[in-house]
């Protein structure tokens, strides 16, 4: 697949389940009164906002590296905090493999920090540093679902 194509496909599923996600906090308005779950909520938007934010930054200027190398370095430092935050908030409720390896999500978004600022090290494998990008951002999306699915499958109380 065609870097090109593959992003704008990220870019627009991304967003869709950004406007998806809107619809569930509509459902569930106990979720803005109860602070981890607000914030859980808050996490759950942001990883799908991130991803659709630097699949669509990606395309703008690719024969432009800086452009998106700043741009991913940029939504992976809000990513990595905001996962540091829900590592801290979320321990004490830990359900769930996709919460219980929440810290993997932290991880994924170092490495595309690292990508950001030192692509050549993707280039060093022999491999470009947008196709690296590319499978990082699958890896936050398949986690995303995961631990949307473990959020929503709490009890309400």
């Amino acid at each position: 697949m065609d870097l090109g194509t593959f992003y704008a496909l990220m870019a627009g599923t991304c967003f869709t389940l950004v406007g998806l996600w809107w619809t569930v906090l509509e459902r569930h308005p106990s979720w803005k009164t109860d602070r981890l779950k607000r914030k859980l909520a808050g996490g759950t938007y942001l990883s799908f906002l991130l991803p659709g934010l630097m699949a669509t930054l990606a395309q703008i200027s690719p024969d432009t590296p800086l452009f998106w190398r700043v741009s991913f370095g940029a939504c992976a430092i809000v990513g990595l905090g905001s996962t540091v935050q829900l590592l801290r908030l979320d321990q004490a409720t830990i359900t769930g493999p996709f919460r219980r390896f929440r810290w993997i999500v932290a991880v994924l978004y170092l490495l595309i920090l690292v990508l950001g600022v030192a692509p050549e090290l993707a280039r060093g494998a022999g491999i470009t540093p947008l196709v690296v990008g590319s499978i990082l951002l699958v890896l936050l999306i398949v986690i995303a679902h995961g631990l949307t699915w473990e959020f929503m499958m709490e009890p309400d109380e």
